[in-house]
């Protein structure tokens, strides 16, 4: 088997409503997304996705995911797309770095090899059942900031929708607001249900161990400053479980992590990392160590979300938290009715072989790129 052609979509996933994190100062609108989809020369074909979420959150973007591939992917034709590693170390040597170009390349053989093999991603990636049903994966909702009371409006909103875990975004320029945020959300809470409070890096090293150290609350903090090192020096200082994202790139990021002891846990993300290859490497990590993750990714529809879960249901119970779909966020859907979909707070991943979403081409439009 060889790969034939590869051939790339940009499509624009306008938001269904403004998004803001760390306290309001980055705003989403409408994420830059890339399809692709990788054919086979005996018929087989595997897509992904790959979604910066806006230009601001990550150092990547939307024309710079796509420029990428266009450096890389004439170097997979004619390579078996079944061999991953290896086309993933032809991928670092035509182009090292720029993880987001490789995630969507990265996925699609994925998805090829699960239909090879005729298994499902979440059972290729190691996981199992008793009935070999597809495991579900809690999913945690996602609370924009505002005031105390419209972010805990939105928390029972949530509730209503059957979600039991929520991560709620704060992190502005008042300490002030974000000690009440934190203390009046904490105190809110409906029983059984946790948050998670996502600082998206907005604090300086002062102003996290202040906050954290006034509030009565005991849950996740996740980023709380720029850098690996500013939030080591948090973690040591705080009564709170750390949970590092924005600043985990590498596998070298997650070793710095583990030896500067400056987390408990991480976020898993396949775009951010280079695809399911490199999740996968880090989520093995993140058990060995005794961390606990939530494995979703950076943005994009219900493709990306689906390649995540995938992962997330193949990780031990004691070591998975909640997941987040990003797709429920969005006001198009170019995979209608597909994929890991929340269902009263949990999303199960498809049992058929490999990914198990194809998007609706006609809805993608006409191609930027083909490559063969």
């Amino acid at each position: 088997m060889r790969i034939s052609r590869i051939t790339v979509w940009q499509m624009d996933l306008p938001l269904s409503q403004p998004y803001f994190l760390s306290g309001g100062r980055l705003r989403f609108d409408r994420p830059d997304s890339t399809f692709v989809r990788i054919d086979s020369d005996e018929g087989l074909s595997g897509w992904g996705e790959a979604c910066p979420w806006g230009h601001t959150y990550l150092p990547v973007h939307g024309p710079g995911v796509r420029a990428g591939i266009a450096t890389i992917a004439p170097a997979l034709i004619r390579l078996d797309p079944r061999g991953i590693d290896h086309l993933n170390a032809v991928m670092d040597v035509t182009l090292p770095g720029h993880p987001h170009a490789k995630s969507a390349l990265d996925i699609a053989a994925w998805d090829i090899f699960g239909k090879v093999a005729g298994m499902p991603l979440w059972q290729c990636l190691g996981g199992g059942h008793a009935d070999d049903s597809a495991p579900p994966v809690a999913v945690n909702s996602s609370i924009s900031t505002g005031t105390p009371e419209e972010m805990i409006a939105l928390i029972r909103a949530a509730s209503a929708d059957g979600y039991r875990t929520h991560s709620a975004k704060i992190g502005g320029s008042d300490p002030r607001l974000d000690i009440d945020q934190m203390n009046d959300i904490s105190a809110a809470l409906p029983a059984g249900e946790t948050v998670t409070f996502d600082v998206n890096r907005a604090w300086q090293p002062g102003t996290a161990i202040r906050v954290l150290n006034s509030v009565t609350s005991r849950d996740w903090v996740e980023q709380p400053c720029e850098t690996l090192d500013q939030c080591a020096a948090v973690a040591a200082r705080v009564p709170q479980p750390i949970m590092l994202d924005e600043c985990m790139h590498t596998m070298q990021d997650h070793l710095d992590a583990w030896r500067h002891g400056a987390c408990q846990g991480v976020k898993v993300k396949p775009n951010r990392l280079g695809g399911l290859t490199r999740a996968r490497q880090v989520r093995d990590l993140g058990v060995a160590l005794g961390w606990q993750m939530h494995i979703e990714d950076v943005g994009g529809s219900a493709l990306a979300d689906t390649a995540a879960i995938h992962p997330a249901a193949a990780t031990p119970d004691a070591n998975r938290l909640a997941s987040w779909l990003c797709h429920y966020h969005l006001a198009v859907d170019p995979a209608p009715g597909q994929g890991a979909r929340n269902d009263r707070g949990h999303a199960t991943p498809p049992s058929a072989p490999g990914l198990g979403v194809t998007p609706n081409e006609d809805m993608l439009g006409t191609p930027t790129a083909i490559y063969e």
